[in-house]
């Protein structure tokens, strides 16, 4: 015990030495030297000294124990340190994609502090390129959900974004290419869907421009968004947004077709009332704003206010207006028509009652049973069959032309040939010589031709089951009296030659008997000398061949002339008659009986 005291002091003494060497302050060897000397002035015994040494030494040995005890906690706390800092550097690793770090020091070499005092560094550095990798990540999913919410439509207008939920865990290379790949994608579906809206919306601001309607109202209808005052990323590309926005085109395309339709409509009922009343061209010219798109498609009307609602207003209006000046010229008008329907029926020697159409037509007009537009039509449908009657007839009439000119040159040449004077050196002799020979020629024409005209009649007949009828008498009938009466003709010329020659042989017999004397047939007066005369005309006796129903002069319009086709007989020179003429007249006499006219049209 003595013995550990003592190494105590010695080592107390050593240590209070070097400490007394070091700070020139007061050691625990002169503080033992002192206790020594208190001691040996008191006269403590020597238990007293080694018991209180004993008690100085183990207070030493508790001083130890604690530095140790604190030196042991903080080298396991570096360790933990080190420890954690080398775990959060694998993790760091690990959420940033990378496998290893240059700089990351050897587990084997240095010390503990020397060892996490290489670490920091590097953790500092891993962390700043966390920051940064998240900032990315943040700007990046950002965006993407900026772009989802436009696309979804839940994103309200100058509503600031909720911070996106980045996975730390995972901040790589590839998963941060992942999203921007995500966000090209996004970017250019949002592209297209911008240039669909911003045609949409160019296809709505030129069909409001024709139909005269208000663009900024109907586009901010479908979204306020949509308006020129915002900027175009701004504008919404929701599907919602492209939905509404392809229903306006639709209405408003369909609602362009129908106006067009209706337009054009009124423009035809206008193009029919100004033909009809002849409106002057500086009058309809008023109205070419309107008529301009009559034949026009529903893609070529791009004129602004092409179709707007108070053109097509005005364009009723105007219609109205017509309508009610075309009433009070009704009248006018279907007499207008009625003439018209005359001369095609005259002209194709088509006998109507006209009296009695016109007094049909002013009744039906005056009772107001009758639409004025139906009334017109109806008359429209006459004049169309009535051109298609006379288009048919066409043909036989050329030919009843040329007949009818022939047999006028027939009297004419019986007139020439009874003229027993038509050889002198008369004024006017040589042309009635040239007329006889070209009547000569035509003449001969005429059986060939009234058998063409029988057969083309006939075949007219078959195929619409009627009689052709000409100025009330039907050809054929006219045909045949003309034949029977050609032959009649035949047989007295027969006759007057056998009587001439029975005459002449009497002559003869008579002279050689009694002598010579003056014939009983041949006046002893002046001659008479035969001049030219027109066709067909009076002179000769001849009645002029019927023409149209407008043609004859007894100042009756529509009525025909005389069926009795005789003239005033203390007028009518003597002459040979018009065998045509009185065919005609037999005939009618012929269908007399019933004394039926035509249905007025």
């Amino acid at each position: 015990m003595l013995n550990e005291v003592v190494v105590c002091k010695a080592s107390l003494m050593t240590v209070t030495g070097a400490q007394n060497l070091l700070l020139g302050e007061v050691t625990c060897g002169s503080l033992l030297q002192q206790l020594q000397q208190i001691w040996d002035e008191v006269g403590e015994s020597d238990e007293e000294r080694d018991k209180m040494l004993l008690q100085l030494e183990q207070e030493c040995l508790d001083v130890y124990k604690r530095k140790v005890d604190q030196a042991s906690k903080s080298r396991s706390q570096l360790l933990q340190d080190l420890a954690d800092s080398k775990s959060e550097l694998s993790h760091l690793l690990s959420a940033l994609g990378e496998e290893s770090f240059a700089g990351v020091p050897d587990e084997s070499t240095g010390t503990i502090k020397e060892q996490l005092a290489a670490i920091v560094p590097i953790l500092k550095q891993l962390w700043k390129q966390k920051e940064e990798r998240i900032r990315e990540f943040v700007d990046v999913q950002s965006q993407i959900q900026k772009i989802c919410g436009e696309i979804a439509g839940n994103l309200k207008t100058n509503e600031p974004l909720g911070k996106p939920i980045v996975d730390e865990d995972d901040l790589s290379l590839k998963k941060l290419d992942e999203f921007q790949s995500q966000l090209q994608e996004l970017q250019k579906e949002k592209s297209d869907r911008l240039h669909k809206v911003l045609d949409f919306v160019s296809t709505v601001h030129d069909l409001c421009a024709v139909l005269g309607m208000d663009f900024f109202s109907i586009i901010t209808e479908v979204h306020p968004s949509l308006n020129d005052s915002i900027g175009v990323q701004s504008k919404s590309i929701s599907n919602d947004t492209l939905s509404r926005l392809a229903k306006t085109v639709l209405v408003l395309k369909e609602d362009k077709k129908q106006r067009l339709q209706k337009l054009q409509e009124l423009t035809a009922q206008l193009s029919d009332l100004w033909n009809l009343m002849d409106t002057p061209m500086e009058e309809r010219s008023l109205f070419d704003h309107v008529t301009c798109n009559m034949s026009a498609s529903v893609d070529e009307v791009t004129v602004p206010g092409a179709l707007a609602l108070d053109l097509i207003e005005q364009a009723e209006v105007e219609v109205e207006r017509l309508d009610q000046l075309k009433a009070s010229k009704m009248k006018e008008i279907a007499l207008k028509k009625q003439t018209e329907l005359e001369e095609i029926y005259a002209r194709a020697h088509i006998e109507i009652d006209s009296e009695a159409a016109q007094e049909r037509i002013m009744a039906l007009i005056d009772s107001g049973n009758v639409e004025p537009s139906e009334l017109l039509a109806d008359m429209d449908n006459q004049i169309v069959k009535a051109k298609e009657e006379s288009l048919s007839r066409k043909e036989i009439l050329e030919k009843v032309d040329k007949w009818m000119l022939a047999c006028e040159e027939e009297s004419w040449l019986e007139d020439y040939n009874r003229d027993e004077n038509r050889y002198n050196s008369s004024r006017g002799a040589h042309l009635n010589l040239k007329r006889a020979e070209k009547a000569r020629v035509l003449v001969n024409k005429i059986p060939a031709l009234v058998d063409t005209l029988v057969a083309k009649t006939r075949a007219w007949e078959e195929e619409r089951g009627l009689s052709f009828v000409y100025d009330g008498v039907p050809l054929l009938a006219m045909l045949d009296e003309y034949a029977l009466l050609r032959q009649d003709r035949e047989e007295e010329k027969r006759r007057m030659r056998d009587q001439k020659r029975f005459h002449e042989q009497l002559n003869t017999e008579q002279e050689a008997i009694f002598g010579a004397r003056p014939s009983p047939n041949r006046p002893l007066g002046p001659k008479k000398v035969l001049g030219p005369r027109a066709n067909g005309g009076a002179s000769n006796g001849t009645p002029n061949r019927r023409l149209s129903l407008n043609a004859n002069q007894n100042g009756s319009n529509g009525v025909r002339s005389s069926k009795d086709g005789k003239r005033d007989n203390n007028n009518r020179p003597t002459a040979p008659v018009n065998y045509v003429a009185i065919a005609k007249e037999d005939a009618e006499s012929h269908v007399s009986g019933n004394d039926q006219s035509p249905a007025s049209p």
